[in-house]
């Protein structure tokens, strides 16, 4: 049986950059690894702003290109969780690699690891798939190997974590020798499925990778979506007769989520998709219903637009769904909580007030999916 580093060696010290809103300090302390985040970096004051609020520390907010090699040897941290900007490698994004300017704090961490007194025994990497094949990647395992570590890399989605929610995203993990991962067979590999680490996972791997079978057993394995929904109804469904009172967007009477620790939520209406933004795109929206197991990945973009940024919920089940038009079924965008739900973020997780809506789901969009980094990490702090 694999013991856990953190038992024999004490508690870790870590440091998080890129931190964001929090995803993953939230993954290490979902991961149950006996480690402290010693400093978080993070330049997005809005972002900090929420940060704060959870966890009552405010993330350094200077530029990290800034930072020396004797700046990080100060920290003496045991492990890097790095989830750096993905624009540069998106299939959206113009894929300046390395020549986009939001590459350069990560470039310019990674050109301090040969100068440290005091490297790290642990890194974690996060980021978009398309980043494996990129210029970035080849200098990350450059100068990785260069430095004594050891490396193994994942691409993984929620989907294989029982999650109704597909976002793929690269993982690198590594460890300074003689520091060594529990399942070295894997060492220098990129590994598509948990199965491999994991045995109570089934050896599925992501669906854009599958067969029709295993795409149909994959989806299977997942909760529906109206387990992460928050509503007034305690089935967290909206039936036909109560759905019927809410087609008329220009309704004088406010329609709410219902209630959570005493406090009622803010109007349902504003999450409804007005009828012309159906008309308009209808065609190109993801709709998805309660007991769907599967939506696509919210963007930094969604709500602000109903193309391509993220699933539509359908709040009244149609008879025959393929028969009936979007406009009756009353579509609305998930709430920024729900979206929270489906990134696995904790019940006690909020924003602050003066958050607003769309920098809620811009800040949500960056970050990334608590349950399938919580396991890595745990993975990464085991020792043989």
């Amino acid at each position: 049986m694999a013991k856990a580093s953190s038992e024999s060696r004490g508690c870790r010290r870590v440091l998080e950059f890129y931190s964001g809103i929090g995803g993953m300090r939230y993954s290490l302390m979902k991961a149950q690894v006996n480690a402290q985040v010693v400093e978080a970096f993070e330049i997005n004051d809005t972002a900090n702003d929420v940060y704060q609020h959870n966890f009552g520390h405010r993330p350094y907010q200077g530029n990290i290109q800034c930072l020396t090699a004797a700046d990080l040897d100060k920290y003496g941290a045991d492990a890097w969780l790095l989830s750096p900007p993905c624009q540069p490698y998106t299939r959206q994004g113009l894929k300046k690699d390395t020549g986009d300017a939001r590459a350069c704090s990560f470039l310019q961490i990674l050109e301090l690891m040969p100068l440290l007194l005091k490297p790290p025994s642990m890194l974690f990497v996060e980021n978009v798939v398309g980043f494996e094949t990129s210029d970035t990647h080849a200098k990350l395992v450059e100068i990785l190997e260069k430095t004594n570590f050891i490396t193994q890399e994942f691409i993984l989605t929620p989907l294989q974590f029982g999650i109704p929610y597909s976002r793929p995203r690269y993982f690198c993990l590594a460890k300074r020798r003689p520091s060594s991962f529990v399942k070295e067979c894997f060492n220098r590999q990129l590994i598509h499925s948990p199965g491999s680490l994991f045995e109570h996972f089934d050896t599925v791997t992501d669906e854009d990778d599958s067969s029709k079978e295993d795409k149909h057993k994959l989806l299977q394995s997942c909760q529906p979506i109206e387990k992460f929904l928050e509503s007034n109804n305690p089935n967290n469904h909206i039936d036909n007769e109560s759905a019927a009172l809410m087609t008329d967007l220009s309704n004088d009477a406010p329609r709410t989520l219902g209630k959570h620790n005493g406090n009622e939520y803010e109007s349902l209406d504003q999450y409804y998709v007005h009828p012309s933004l159906i008309e308009r795109w209808g065609s190109a929206m993801d709709v998805v219903y309660p007991d769907s197991k599967r939506c696509c990945c919210f963007t930094k973009s969604y709500y602000r637009y109903v193309k391509g940024t993220g699933s539509l919920l359908a709040t009244v089940q149609p008879m025959k769904r393929d028969k009936t038009s979007l406009k009756e079924q009353c579509l609305r965008f998930f709430t920024p909580r729900e979206v929270a739900n489906l990134h696995s973020f904790p019940e006690e997780f909020e924003f602050p007030e003066h958050i607003s809506l769309k920098q809620r789901y811009a800040l949500l969009g960056n970050s990334l999916s608590i349950e399938v980094v919580a396991a890595l990490l745990q993975y990464l702090f085991t020792e043989p």
